[in-house]
């Protein structure tokens, strides 16, 4: 497929999926911005509510929206391809329905606000930088080789929790008083970028290969990541050989370039390429990086 076609219809994609996250919020929030999941119900008409684990509430997220992200397909003429493995790359492929060739990888990202530095939240990992990254034909660990999308999106998810980080989730309610549960999370704001618009030049953890992402909410928002500058190539490049090379510096030390302007000098560019509005880094602020 010629490049300005594949870009044509990134384009499309990327713009439908934006209009459509903009529909999201009113799915999952209440008249006053709260969460309208509250709990579990049994047979019994109990509710027993849930905690602000983040783990547990990203992947009921990612339940309670699912029948909008089908919508979405249909409408657009996708299908959904479900990752195989829990551990897989991306959470969602779109493939066009009438051409098995257009696909797009969509990670669904969800991510709270520091509360004691709301501007910043906590973060996410943008998949990984090991083998199927770096062999762009490998199907360790991915849906589909890393080469055959057009585009690698993440559909984001920042919200607020409760005032309490855990809920009392001893106490069980009636089906009645259900509007009195108060939900364990609010203040949903919905975004839509490319992985490199958010990108980082630190990884997400310190014991597995992922990238990590940006922690400045409104430069999230406004796709503005440390890539911002160089492109979607730069990267790619930067992240196939992170920690994989080593520089001497100015004090005669040897250390292994883990440093966007390191690299970039390693390269022969001028460091200030590196977006400096988002250099903030998550493990700084906060320890935990989401998924």
């Amino acid at each position: 497929m010629p490049k300005q076609r594949r870009e044509e219809i990134k384009t499309e994609f990327k713009q439908a999926l934006t209009e459509f996250v903009e529909t999201l919020k009113v799915h999952v929030s209440t008249s006053d911005d709260q969460w309208t999941v509250k709990g579990f119900i049994d047979v019994f008409r109990n509710i027993y509510t849930i905690s602000a684990d983040t783990k547990i509430v990203s992947k009921i997220l990612e339940i309670h929206l699912f029948p909008k992200l089908l919508e979405f397909a249909n409408q657009n003429n996708y299908r959904i391809v479900l990752a195989e493995q829990q551990n897989y790359y991306p959470d969602l492929s779109f493939v066009k329905a009438d051409d098995e060739n257009v696909k797009f990888a969509v990670d669904l990202k969800t991510t709270y606000r520091l509360p004691d530095n709301p501007e910043f939240c906590n973060g996410f990992t943008l998949g990984s930088h090991g083998e199927y990254f770096i062999n762009r034909k490998s199907n360790k660990n991915i849906q589909f080789p890393y080469s055959e999308y057009l585009g690698h999106f993440c559909l984001g998810i920042i919200y607020s929790r409760s005032g309490s980080e855990r809920s009392d989730e001893t106490k069980t309610y009636r089906l009645e008083e259900l509007k009195s549960i108060t939900s364990v999370i609010s203040n949903f704001q919905f975004f839509v970028c490319e992985k490199w618009e958010i990108a980082s030049d630190y990884q997400g953890s310190s014991n597995t290969a992922n990238i990590g992402s940006i922690t400045k909410i409104s430069d999230i928002l406004d796709c503005n990541g440390v890539f911002k500058k160089l492109g979607e190539k730069w990267f790619d490049d930067y992240w196939m050989n992170y920690g994989k090379i080593q520089m001497t510096k100015p004090d005669g030390k040897v250390k292994k370039i883990t440093l966007l302007k390191d690299y970039l000098v390693y390269r022969g560019q001028n460091p200030r390429l590196a977006n400096s509005m988002t250099r903030k880094p998550a493990h700084k602020i906060n320890k935990r990086v989401q998924k």
